[in-house]
């Protein structure tokens, strides 16, 4: 569980980032969490894209993205959502 002051940090970190993952009609699946693990594994922080004609609620999404990939739900804004996991092999980020 991340501390507000984890969060903010990671937040102002994924700032920047571009979303690399894009949820559309066919929703949350095992392929698409599978993939958004082994992202997380890599670079510890990304952001994923809700298209328009996602039929699933956001925080619907962003919940399960998160439970499915064993990750941290950062921020959910708009319709994006920020993921963070810390890698074993590559940790890149130090969290306050």
């Amino acid at each position: 569980m991340l501390t507000g002051k984890q969060k903010r940090f990671l937040r102002s970190k994924a700032h920047h980032l571009n979303p690399i993952f894009q949820v559309g009609k066919g929703g949350v699946n095992d392929n698409l969490i599978k993939q958004i693990g082994e992202a997380l594994e890599v670079r510890e922080l990304i952001k994923v894209s809700i298209l328009q004609n996602c039929e699933e609620d956001r925080n619907d999404v962003g919940f399960s993205l998160a439970k499915g990939a064993r990750a941290e739900l950062v921020q959910i804004i708009g319709n994006t959502i920020v993921l963070y996991k810390e890698s074993k092999e590559n940790k890149q980020l130090k969290l306050p």
